[in-house]
């Protein structure tokens, strides 16, 4: 316990010294949890200012109190603490205590932003807002201070909520039960050297496992972010959607989980600029990547050989091969589908990169 209890100190110690844009707010609240990043960069005044008031407990037992369906939702006044505030003092509390910091941070989906007193500049405080889709006529009204990284879904729930009146305000109030500060979650494998992405990844499928050997010198950027996809576990859930017989097998699409949920990793999920090779050829058990007819627009969806394939060569990015289980490619290809779509479920149960 005292172990414990050290590890938490020092924790709390290294977090107050960090540069803020090294840490995120952990909002947890009765309908799930959040997180953002700051942008001391935009707001520094109002990132100094929350800070300040998450390392002081100052939102724990407050709420978000006024939402709009899938448009924003607003929270942070301290009022809201008392379960017995009558709703006409909503949204009254914590204001007037810091001047605007207008920037070129749009009010996109996400962006969380500052509330103000109507029609009174220079009145900011302790309220802020989140938004759920873009909100453009607030650009340059408010002061946006960070934007949402993970559990978006939850945003949209709280947004969601039975509202009403003019005001927006909630039935009830969603409480915010915990409002902390953390370090922020670094990207897995975004700097090791090109040597350090020679591993090797295994796939536990529906029909059976399957190794796959990267090389990173074919495709550094493909098997570095394959890498990622396997060890933050985002392509976990998702499922072989596509089975073409005599050509290839395709998954890694993240709506093919079956809970179509987000994914904590979806923050670093992006297009990757290709990196075609004249010289590799797509034969049977070669991996690589799926994309759109831009080239520059792979992401996580990729294929594995059944056969031998020239017209491909040169044209999408080969990051890795099949070392073992070249016989589940074989169990694949006698799927029973309709046109190349499998008729039953073909999940990529984990992907896990093995030991060096």
């Amino acid at each position: 316990m005292q172990r414990f209890l050290l590890s938490l100190f020092l924790t709390a110690i290294w977090v107050q010294a960090q540069n803020p844009t090294d840490l995120e707010a952990v909002v947890e609240t009765d309908k799930g949890t959040f997180r953002f990043e700051l942008a001391p960069d935009k707001a520094p005044k109002h990132v100094e200012h929350f800070l300040k008031l998450a390392r002081e407990k100052y939102y724990d037992g407050s709420a978000f109190f006024r939402v709009v369906a899938n448009g924003i939702i607003q929270g942070g006044d301290p009022l809201l603490k008392d379960a017995k505030t009558p709703r006409n003092l909503w949204g009254t509390g914590g204001l007037n205590l810091l001047k605007s910091e207008f920037s070129d941070l749009k009010h996109e989906r996400g962006v969380v932003s500052t509330v103000r007193i109507p029609n009174k500049p220079d009145s900011d405080g302790s309220q802020f807002f989140v938004c759920v889709s873009p909100q453009p006529p607030l650009d340059g009204q408010f002061s946006a201070f960070g934007r949402v990284t993970e559990g978006m879904e939850v945003v949209e729930k709280i947004s969601q909520v039975p509202a009403g009146g003019e005001n927006g305000f909630t039935e009830t109030p969603v409480r915010i039960t915990r409002l902390w500060i953390d370090r922020k979650k670094v990207e897995p494998f975004l700097n090791e050297k090109l040597e350090e992405l020679k591993r090797t990844v295994t796939l536990k499928t529906t029909l059976g496992a399957i190794k796959i050997q990267l090389e990173p010198e074919w495709a550094p950027e493909h098997a570095r972010n394959f890498l990622k996809l396997a060890a933050t576990g985002w392509l976990n859930g998702t499922a072989f959607h596509r089975v073409s017989k005599g050509f290839v097998v395709q998954g890694g699409m993240g709506h093919t989980r079956a809970s179509a949920a987000t994914h904590a990793a979806d923050r670093w999920v992006h297009t990757l600029k290709a990196e075609f090779r004249t010289d590799l050829k797509h034969t049977r058990g070669i991996v690589s990547m799926a994309r759109t007819d831009e080239p520059d627009s792979a992401s996580t969806s990729f294929f594995l050989m059944l056969a031998d394939s020239p017209h491909l060569d040169g044209k999408y990015s080969i990051f890795g091969k099949v070392i073992e289980g070249l016989e589940v490619l074989d169990a694949f290809e006698k799927e029973d589908v309709d046109g190349e779509t499998p008729k039953r479920r073909l999940e990529l149960i984990e992907a896990t990169i093995d030991p060096k």
